[in-house]
Order: C-alpha cells, then sequence, then structure tokens
C-alpha cells in the first residue's frame, strides 16, 4: 500500500516525489516475485504472521495489475489466472465461510489458530485487496486475454520461461 501512500502524498509534497519511481522499481519486482510463488494447483507458501489475510498476501501484484504496470515477462491474463487459481485454492475449501456466509479465521479453511490475538473476523477481509484488478475495464487485457498459464505453471508443464533475474 506504499505505492499508494506515495501517490497520495507526492500531491501536497514534492519532497515525496523523488521516492515514486524506486518504490514502484521494487513493487515491480516483487510482484514478479510473487507472481512465481503461484504453484501449478493455486497454492503458495503460508509464510509469515499475516495468514489469515488469505489471499490478501497479494495485494501487490493485483496492484501492479491494476496500475498496469507489471513488469516484463508479465502479461495481465497470465496474473488474473493466477490470482484466479489462489482465490479458488483458498476460498472454496470447506470451512472458509460461516453458515452466514462470512469469513471464518483461517488461511485455508477455518483455522483459528494460526490468527494472532489481534485478528478479527474483519480482518479476513483484507483479502479483498486481491480484487483490486476488478477496477479495470472489461476491455483490459486482464480480462479481454484469454486465460494464460502462469510461470511455475508453465515450468512444471515442461514449457520454456525466461530465466528469473533481479538486475539486467
Amino acid at each position: 500500500m506504499l505505492l499508494n501512500i506515495l501517490d497520495t502524498i507526492s500531491k501536497s509534497s514534492s519532497a515525496w516525489e523523488s521516492h515514486r519511481a524506486p518504490m514502484l522499481e521494487r513493487a515491480r519486482r516483487y510482484a514478479a516475485i510473487q507472481e512465481r510463488l503461484i504453484a501449478p494447483d493455486g497454492s503458495f507458501p503460508p509464510l509469515g504472521r499475516s495468514l489469515s489475510y488469505r489471499i490478501g498476501v497479494f495485494h501487490l501484484l493485483a496492484d501492479i495489475l491494476l496500475r498496469r504496470q507489471l513488469p516484463e515477462g508479465l502479461v495481465p491474463a497470465q496474473v488474473r489466472s493466477a490470482l484466479t487459481a489462489v482465490m479458488h485454492r483458498m476460498m472454496e475449501v470447506l470451512g472458509t465461510f460461516d453458515d452466514k456466509g462470512w469469513l471464518r479465521l483461517g488461511f485455508c479453511g477455518h483455522q483459528p489458530s494460526i490468527a494472532e490475538p489481534y485478528i478479527s473476523t474483519g480482518s479476513c477481509y483484507l483479502c479483498a485487496a486481491a480484487w483490486l484488478p476488478l477496477g479495470l475495464p472489461a476491455t483490459d487485457p486482464c480480462w479481454a486475454q484469454q486465460a494464460t498459464p502462469w510461470t511455475a505453471k508453465k515450468i512444471w508443464e515442461g514449457r520454456q520461461v525466461k530465466i528469473d533475474h533481479a538486475f539486467g
């Protein structure tokens, strides 16, 4: 969400403008890493203490897609396909929702033991950050292009992909 903060602050203080380009470059690199972390089945490593935010972990990837700032080698439909696989993998698990349709604490299903003490049911809705691309028009390549395999899916299918480089 740092990019959003810089977008807002730089409008009222030019001192922050110099931070935007390097932050965007770092964000684009991290988005490339996030896309590569999504396995062919839509799973990803459950790391960190905020697991109950579920797909919210992909907020940055979704934001970079919304901003139309994907790093070289990633196409919108590829990212949409990867995020969709994650959403299905996580949100369709039995126990994810209570009998009234509200999200329950957990990463994949109902797992209250993974939630930090400050997490509540409302915190679970940070997962909605992964749906930022819904702000793109229907004509955007994100929606208009056919579903496309993401990097890990291509690799596990034996397809050729470009090697991952952080620089140059």
